[in-house]
């Protein structure tokens, strides 16, 4: 067991923070893939509009690795399927039955997981649909089941502002979650890392089986799992590691030991945006207007699917996206203060990371949408390097991505990263600098080398 100290890096501390406790959302009508957000997939459809299906129905599949498919996470009836420029299919919905059924699998009790092959629990996974809730690094991309990981990495701690609280959300699931840290085991010659918040309460991280626990502190980014593999299992060329969300293993359990996919998912609505922050018992896919009714405060409002970070610009007809379980909502606001700079701040007004401002410290921060400028010319004044915990020089790696010089984007460890890694590195950007796009930018060329 491996305690790792993170100490560059910010905690942004929004208000809006959603209470710790597990209420239930509305019932949805409708739940959505969109297929977009899988990286480097090929998506070939399986069903067309008013067709029938189950949880668990295979709905499409990746013509580049045709084993990998994608169970439905409703049942009921393909509703929509939108598609975009060049037929590139962009969001397929699905309007639920009142009752609805699930493809029944073959379930396991503990013992039987424990002793399956390799071969077996990836047989289980792909004909269950639910392979793709396993991806690699690098690249953060939907795994090859033909791979070996070196390990394998679930991070228990989430760090990011406003994100869903894995220390309420997996409260009580430590059998799902057991089982489905046993069948990953089965998938790689190392270890399976389990790291959770040294402060964790709930009992679901006691006595892990078939894994090894490790303990981390430290502000964000330290519950990014590609921050907690820089520390426990650095990659390097031709070393593959596989990465699954904590919530999904407890999917993955269900299945194995119900012979179900089960689509429940804890997700969390907060932000300044929010009347009443919490975190909400619902679903996969589910609408973001069902998560968000009655929820928001008046005025204009950005729904965010995911963390302010990542997460991406929604909408009330929008769907929670596959890898997320977080909804932020934030103010939307373009007006700002008259002599701004000059301002001596208040904790109301004005937020810093370098003691501009006297708002410094402030126990939470009403954050709009609003920037404050815009893109301007990089100034190096150690901004990204002062939150960025990783043994990688960021400005030199921006710059070599920006010159496309491949060579020097490897030496440089862009093999190690993800867009992600990167987000707090935009939010200090004196020069509002959307650096991870640029980080995924590098990954995009190198990937098209291999």
């Amino acid at each position: 067991m491996a305690r790792i100290i993170i100490k560059k890096g910010h905690d942004i501390h929004m208000s809006g923070v959603p209470a710790k406790n597990i209420e239930s959302a509305s019932h949805p009508t409708t739940v959505a893939y969109q297929p977009e957000e899988f990286r480097y997939t090929k998506p070939k459809l399986l069903v067309k509009e008013g067709d029938s299906v189950k949880i668990g129905t295979p709905l499409f599949f990746d013509k580049c690795m045709p084993d990998v498919k994608w169970a439905s996470i409703g049942g009921g009836k393909i509703s929509a399927i939108h598609y975009g420029y060049r037929k590139v299919i962009e969001k397929i919905i699905i309007e639920l039955d009142k009752n609805e059924e699930a493809v029944e699998n073959t379930a396991f009790d503990h013992h039987e997981i424990s002793i399956l092959s390799k071969t077996q629990v990836t047989d289980h996974l792909l004909a269950a649909g639910m392979w793709p809730m396993i991806r690699q690094r690098p690249y953060n991309k939907i795994a090859n089941p033909e791979d070996t990981p070196h390990s394998i990495f679930i991070s228990c701690y989430n760090s990011a502002p406003l994100a869903v609280d894995l220390d309420v959300a997996l409260r009580n699931r430590s059998s799902s979650f057991q089982a489905g840290i046993t069948a990953l085991s089965k998938l790689t010659q190392g270890n399976v890392n389990v790291v959770v918040d040294e402060t964790y309460t709930s009992n679901t991280f006691l006595d892990i089986k078939d894994a090894e626990t490790h303990m981390i502190s430290g502000p964000h980014p330290a519950g990014n799992v590609g921050i907690q593999i820089h520390h426990i299992d650095p990659l390097k060329p031709g070393k593959v590691v596989w990465t699954v969300n904590a919530q999904h293993v407890v999917t993955i359990g269900r299945l194995f030991l119900k012979g179900v996919f089960d689509p429940s998912l804890i997700i969390s609505v907060g932000g300044s945006g929010v009347k009443n922050p919490t975190h909400l018992k619902s679903r996969l896919g589910a609408s973001m207007e069902t998560l968000t009714a009655d929820r928001l405060q008046d005025g204009s409002q950005r729904m965010i699917s995911g963390d302010v970070l990542t997460g991406k610009t929604s909408d009330k007809n929008d769907f929670v996206h596959f890898y997320e379980s977080t909804v932020s909502v934030i103010p939307h606001s373009d007006k700002r203060a008259f002599l701004g700079m000059l301002h001596p701040g208040s904790g109301k007004s004005h937020y810093s990371l370098t003691n501009t401002y006297f708002s410094f410290g402030a126990n939470s921060f009403p954050f709009s949408t609003l920037l404050n400028g815009e893109e301007r010319a990089m100034m190096p004044i150690n901004s990204w390097e002062n939150v960025f915990p990783m043994n990688i020089l960021p400005n030199q790696l921006y710059r070599a991505i920006l010159a496309n010089d491949v060579e020097e984007m490897e030496q440089l460890g862009l093999i190690e990263c993800d867009e992600e890694d990167f987000a707090l590195c935009s939010f200090a950007c004196p020069s509002k600098i959307d650096v991870g796009s640029v980080i995924r930018q590098g990954l995009d060329i190198l990937e098209e080398e291999e």
